[in-house]
């Protein structure tokens, strides 16, 4: 009957499928597209990203689940050609006058009253349509049950399964008759015919994917259906007759080279021994041939987890492994997360240089996934095309969605990249598809995206399995953000995707909890606890894991190496400091803290009379100002200050600095080594921060951030050291000993005493009590002790008594730190629960076997990712303005290029320039200054400006932000300086 016979109601089957809307003109280059000719292009796509996208583990599933080698293929474009068979309705195709009229010609009747009066979403029609279709072809049930959502999900949303009819009470009218019914079965066999795959029957699967697997084919789906909705590529057909999947594929093969999509490395050989040299121009360490052996041992995708000292190579040992086991695994690239993100970080290009020196050609293929990438120097260095660069017509299948609401992405246009680009094609860099590329260097929130509740997490699933995970610092992440980290490990098990994770300061606790989190994946299982799990025995170590055969259990292993080099003994000092309690007046604690800046200052004098490189590390923004500024009047430009309240610009300029004078150089030769430097620096120093200082002054912190902050001191084994400070030294302050009751009248400023100590507020807040105990204990246990503390090697010792029970602590202090620990714990728990609404998998449903329902209770969409980053993360983000000055009626950036009047860039080489004055308000003010700041009309819809908004200086640095009057100071930074009186 698809190919032209006439139904037994006499219904003209070929007149119908020659009518029905797949694209209206308006998003088909003003021609119609027809229903049949966008399924089959969506098909088209698919085969193309068949042949030159999907990963070789990807192929090699779909072949399983279709039964037998070459069968996948069809089984995958068949599926994303058939992901609109919904709008073969009444309740989609009326929706156009004109169009509706010629449907209603072709013998196809329903009743526009009764219609007119409910929503019928294609997606769910679609996915209803499907489960009669299949059932007719008997298909299995098992087969139906995971393919349905697939195709009812395309629009972003998995539904329940009861939400897919149509409303009872349109009787009919949104589903059609017979006749439709006929029509709608000739559509679907139309488009099976054309891909040459028999009848329904011929395609029914033989195994049911794993629920990852089911979401990782949804995501390309979706990748499909927005490719083939770009209308410049696919322009519409309104005449059935220039129809045919071998038109669609030549279209589809001329928009993929167009936009300048590709895949990865494909099929990569397993590294030989001699491949790390190749790789990075030297030999490998100990811990960096332990990684990369251990991960050829892996007799399955599994969990690699990498503990090795700052400055050991762990990246390098960390991406060796990933291309391991790429090739091992059939994954076909990389995704590299960091904890946090700033424009100096060095990961993008050391991830660029490893993946040209394996095939030069995919060096172009590296992303830099972050709003603000255009600041970071390695990637704007690659930008060379014009900012007139040519469109192209890349589509988010961008049409009006039922019921009135647009699809995220507009029209769904987009720059694509011409030939010969260095950077990746732009389309990876539209809404929801960054993580598709396929190598990625991203902050790790973006891998945590993929975990939440949210439309479109498909997409960002899809591309991050058939990949290597490789995430850095993995001991960064607090309570709540490691529900969502575990929520992917969890997937990424059950996809079989391949994990590295590198830490210094890894507890056996947190190792435990990872390895369980991607075991449980592996199983299939709501828990699973590997409960025999081999512990390292030594540092640096490499643990692995992986699903046994059959899901028998799991295998383990953990082996540890001798490190690049030997121990140092490191001696800690203290420095108690007046802390006034809470309630303190302000006059009072601004003299605590000046007291406690001039003994920092007066300690440096002290200790950098013969010269030496200072590093002093403050928990908050406003004590690394107030330090600063005594500083200087001592030490001049020989300061240098770092914290997150520094404009990005500024911020880059001077981490280079650093990063460049303080170099851990290996050779002997200090090219740039200043004779006396002094950083001031918040918690920003803690990771990629790769510099080597000869004394650390720090507040206290928790023992794991501790070590991290200690990790920059005496790096290089052979720079010259001046006498005083050729000893590995801490000293450590930012507290006050107890022995004294510290009150509004009475300030302990000689702080010697071993009582229970007593904590500033910023770091009491920022860390809890209950840490600061224990790492306060190992601190004073080891002060007056000359090298005390070996490091590296007693990190781990370390770590886990900085985790362990208060039994460790001293007699006096255990009932405040039980109590401390109670309510840290109740906090623990309650942050653990508060992120438990927004992961993807609710409790109870990790066993699920298909993905109806999995969006039940879906989170809201956010505004673009700083929504997102509001449901992966529960501290404050902060908000962020740009720095402008106001001149006149213009406005002038910090630089001095001046604006015009509405904001507008006379030149678009001036991006760079605005966006280097972005900048974090100080927490003080709160998140209701969003509403406050400034929106220049001339960023309205400009691409990077677009969702700016700006801070507007008058001309002595000052302005007044919801009663607060914050002024900017080129040194120091913005300040809030308090309420306006």
């Amino acid at each position: 009957m698809a190919n032209g016979s006439t139904s037994q109601d006499g219904l003209d089957v070929l007149a119908a499928l020659g009518v029905l809307v797949g694209k209206t003109p308006s998003h088909a280059d003003g021609t119609m597209n027809l229903l049949l000719s966008h399924m089959l292009d969506t098909a088209a796509v698919a085969d193309v990203m068949w042949e030159r996208f999907l990963a070789p583990s990807t192929r090699r599933l779909l072949d399983e689940i279709a039964g037998g080698t070459g069968r996948g293929r069809g089984l995958f474009v068949w599926l994303c050609g058939v992901h609109d068979c919904g709008k073969a309705t009444p309740a989609f195709q009326r929706r156009w006058q004109t169009e509706a009229a010629a449907v209603r010609a072709a013998g196809l009747e329903w009743h526009e009253p009764t219609a007119q009066r409910f929503d019928w979403h294609h997606g769910r029609a679609g996915g209803h349509l499907l489960q009669r279709l299949l059932r007719d072809a008997e298909w299995p049930d098992e087969q139906i049950a995971w393919v349905w959502p697939i195709v009812a999900g395309h629009h972003g949303f998995f539904p329940v399964a009861s939400a897919l009819r149509p409303d009872p009470r349109a009787r009919g009218q949104l589903e059609g008759d017979e006749r439709w019914a006929t029509v709608q079965r000739a559509l679907v066999q139309r488009l099976t015919e054309e891909l040459q795959l028999g009848s329904f029957a011929d395609i029914a699967p033989v195994l049911v994917p794993t629920r990852a697997a089911q979401l990782h084919l949804s995501g390309f789906v979706v990748m499909a259906d927005w490719i083939a909705s770009g209308s410049r590529q696919f322009p519409g057909v309104d005449s059935l007759g220039e129809v045919s999947f071998a038109r669609a594929r030549g279209r589809a093969g001329k928009a993929w080279r167009e936009i300048g999509l590709r895949g990865g490395w494909g099929e990569l050989p397993e590294p030989d021994s001699d491949a790390f040299v190749r790789r990075f121009g030297c030999g490998p360490r100990p811990s960096q041939v332990l990684a990369v052996e251990t991960a050829r041992q892996m007799e399955a995708p599994g969990l690699l987890i990498v503990e090795a000292p700052m400055g050991d190579g762990k990246t390098w040992a960390g991406l060796m492994a990933a291309e391991v086991l790429a090739a091992k695994f059939g994954a076909d690239g990389v995704f590299v997360g960091m904890p946090e993100w700033a424009t100096h970080d060095p990961m993008f290009g050391q991830v660029r240089r490893w993946v040209s020196r394996i095939d030069e050609n995919l060096a172009a293929s590296v992303s830099l996934l972050h709003g603000k990438r255009i600041l970071n120097k390695d990637w704007s260095a690659l930008l060379s095309e014009p900012p007139e660069v040519r469109l192209g017509a890349v589509g988010e299948c961008g049409e009006p969605a039922e019921g009135g609401r647009c699809v995220p992405g507009g029209s769904g246009h987009a720059r694509a990249e011409p030939s010969g680009s260095q950077v990746p094609a732009e389309w990876f860099f539209g809404y929801g598809r960054g993580l598709l590329c396929p190598f990625v260097v991203a902050p790790l929130d973006q891998l945590l995206y993929a975990t939440t509740r949210t439309k479109f997490v498909m997409l960002r699933m899809a591309g991050l399995m058939g990949k290597v995970v490789v995430l850095d610092e993995v001991h960064a992440t607090d309570v709540y953000t490691s529900q969502f980290l575990m929520e992917g490990l969890r997937w990424f098990g059950q996809a079989g995707v391949p994990v590295v994770l590198l830490s210094a300061t890894l507890s056996a606790a947190q190792r435990q909890a990872l390895v369980d989190a991607y075991l449980t994946g592996a199983a299939g299982r709501e828990e699973y606890t590997a409960d025999d799990l081999s512990q390292p025995q030594g540092y640096p170590s490499v643990t692995a894991a992986w699903g046994a055969p059959e899901g028998t259990g799991h295998r383990s292993t953990a082996s540890s190496c001798v490190g690049r080099r030997a121990d140092l003994p490191l001696t800690v000092e203290l420095m108690p400091e007046p802390v006034p309690q809470a309630h303190a007046d302000p006059a009072l604690r601004r003299m605590a803290q000046d007291a406690a800046d001039a003994a920092v200052a007066d300690r440096l004098e002290e200790e950098l009379t013969h010269g030496g490189c200072a590093l002093v590390i403050r928990n908050s923004v406003e004590r690394a100002q107030t330090l600063c500024t005594a500083l200087r009047e001592r030490f001049g430009d020989e300061v240098v200050l770092l914290h997150e309240q520094l404009p990005l610009g500024t911020r880059a300029d001077r981490t280079a600095r650093c990063l460049h004078q303080l170099s851990p150089q290996q050779d002997g030769h200090e090219r740039d080594r200043p004779a006396r430097f002094v950083v001031v620096a918040t918690q920003v120093a803690e990771q990629a921060f790769d510099v080597d200082v000869d004394l650390l002054i720090t507040d206290l912190a928790p023992i794991d951030l501790l070590l991290q902050r200690i990790g920059r001191l005496h790096r290089g084994d052979k720079l010259f050291r001046p006498t005083r400070l050729a000893a590995s030294r801490v000293i450590v302050t930012g507290y006050a000993s107890g022995d004294t009751t510290t009150g509004t009248d009475d300030i302990d400023a000689a702080g010697t005493g071993r009582g229970i100590p007593q904590f500033l507020a910023c770091t009491e807040s920022l860390y809890g009590r209950h840490l600061l105990l224990h790492t306060a204990a190992l601190v004073f246990r080891a002060a007056g002790r000359k090298g005390a503390w070996s490091i590296p090697g007693d990190v781990p010792a370390l770590v886990a008594a900085g985790y362990g029970s208060e039994d460790e602590l001293p007699q006096p202090w255990r009932d405040a730190a039980q109590s401390a620990r109670w309510r840290w714990e109740d906090e623990q728990r309650k942050r653990a629960q508060n992120a438990l609404p927004h992961l993807l998998t609710r409790r109870g449903d990790k066993e699920g076997s298909t993905l109806a329902g999995l969006h039940y209770i879906a989170v809201p969409p956010g505004s673009g990712d700083s929504g997102l980053t509001a449901l992966v993360r529960d501290r404050d983000p902060g908000v962020e303005a740009v720095l402008l000055m106001r001149e006149g009626r213009r406005y002038r950036t910090l630089s001095g290029s001046v604006l015009s009047e509405d904001g507008a860039l006379p030149d678009e080489e001036w991006v760079n320039d605005v966006l280097a004055g972005v900048v974090r308000l100080p927490a003080s003010c709160g998140p209701g200054v969003v509403e406050a700041l400034h929106v220049p009309p001339g960023w309205d819809k400009h691409p990077w400006l677009g969702r700016s908004r700006a801070l507007v200086l008058e001309a002595d640095g000052t302005s007044v932000l919801s009663g607060r009057r914050l002024r900017f100071d080129t040194v120091l930074g913005l300040m809030d300086e308090g309420p306006v009186v």
